[in-house]
């Protein structure tokens, strides 16, 4: 395992009770950040901060994404605890539910892009400004090749994973000269417990589309996660860095 050089950087992860944040919260940890976990689900989040706490500095937050207050105090304490925040992963969302665009309810459209895309937007919106005052910082956004591509039977997801993808271009390019980078990463079905609240045809049909045969690690995502929040990442922003096993379109 390459080790990018996170030591002395304070990291926020949303979605870090479980799966790809917690992935990226434990590679964080190993390249000598401090992490502060951001989840709604307080009985996973006390479980996995007490698991990564063998490996750093690490502190717990309970935070609804789609809440402004409890986004800006959680902000507010992150950074008191750390003295300032460097790196931010947007990773918390949801799937939603499947079927087709005639088949979906208003509820769960706005539900899911409430959680993927509105989450996002606040999370940064609560943040950016601070790390441009700092004069440095990393956003990195998790959107899905879902925004690149057509994704037949969720539509509620796919649009919400296109504005994450949009938003980080427009953020990067309002932020290009202040320090602060930003970057999104778009997996392309990631080996995680999510499939166990779809039928295994679902799962099924998004391994066939997969060239190289096999879902992605949450490991590997955290490592490009690793590089787009370290130093290294200096000339890098508004780019969507595909990992999905040649199975984006473009």
């Amino acid at each position: 395992m390459n080790r990018y050089d996170l030591a002395g950087r304070n990291a926020i992860v949303t979605g870090a009770a479980k799966g790809i944040g917690a992935a990226i919260a434990e590679r964080f940890l190993d390249s000598g950040a401090a992490v502060a976990l951001w989840d709604i689900d307080a009985d996973r989040l006390a479980d996995t901060a007490a698991r990564l706490g063998a490996l750093g500095t690490v502190t717990a937050h309970r935070v609804d994404i789609t809440d402004p207050q409890a986004i800006a105090a959680a902000a507010q304490a992150s950074i008191a605890a750390s003295g300032g925040i460097d790196i931010l992963v947007n990773n918390a969302g949801t799937v939603g539910t499947l079927g087709k665009i005639w088949e979906q309810t208003l509820d769960n459209w706005e539900r899911t892009l409430r959680l993927n895309l509105t989450g996002t937007f606040l999370c940064c919106q609560a943040l950016v400004g601070h790390m441009m005052q700092r004069g440095y910082g990393r956003i990195v956004n998790i959107a899905s090749n879902a925004g690149k591509m057509a994704v037949p039977n969720n539509a509620p997801y796919a649009a919400a994973k296109a504005g994450v993808i949009s938003l980080t271009k427009t953020l990067a390019k309002e932020t290009a000269a202040s320090g602060v980078l930003v970057n999104a990463i778009t997996p392309g079905g990631a080996n995680t417990d999510l499939f166990t609240d779809f039928p295994p045809e679902y799962r099924a049909q998004i391994e066939a589309g997969v060239p190289m045969g096999r879902l992605v690690e949450a490991e590997e995502i955290a490592a490009l996660a690793a590089w787009l929040a370290s130093a290294d990442c200096s000339f890098t922003t508004g780019a969507v860095h595909d990992i999905s096993g040649g199975r984006a379109d473009y």
